[in-house]
């Protein structure tokens, strides 16, 4: 039986996984965490609600990571981070019927989409999500690709 309840949530906040996290930032080595909170962020430097990662798009800076709030506000995000000029990794929920995904993601040359087979265990939880999920990787505006410049130490080149 499918109820209203399988689609919404008390919270927009999911927070990633840690071991989902880790995996990708051995892969992309995150500078700063733009839709975080104190307790949830998982790069040293981050935004929180209080401090408006969406106003501060001119600050950012490195390698971003993103996990969105995931509410009626999910656009807003999405649009910031292909209009970042760096690069940008987001997780979202693989909603490709949205006017987000197809306004930003879908077709755009700058933009990855790795859809993540099963469902994730968001706050490191017993239950799974009631969405699928996906990672969406904004390449940097030039085209340069950041792990193309990173050696094997971690330090670019």
């Amino acid at each position: 039986m499918i109820t209203s309840g399988m689609f919404t949530s008390n919270t927009p906040e999911w927070g990633t996984p840690q071991a989902f996290f880790d995996e990708l930032d051995k892969e992309f080595h995150f500078d700063l965490d733009v839709a975080a909170s104190d307790e949830n962020h998982k790069c040293a430097k981050y935004y929180t609600k209080e401090t408006d990662g969406l106003a501060m798009l001119s600050h950012w800076g490195g390698q971003v990571w993103c996990n969105p709030p995931y509410g009626r506000e999910i656009g807003k995000w999405v649009k910031a981070c292909a209009e970042y000029s760096g690069p940008s990794v987001m997780l979202l929920p693989a909603r490709t019927d949205t006017r987000w995904f197809h306004d930003y993601i879908y077709n755009n040359p700058r933009s990855e989409i790795r859809f993540i087979k099963g469902r994730l265990k968001f706050n490191d939880g017993d239950s799974p999500a009631p969405f699928p999920s996906m990672v969406v990787v904004f390449k940097e505006k030039d085209g340069e690709d950041i792990n193309e410049r990173i050696s094997g130490d971690g330090e670019s080149n």
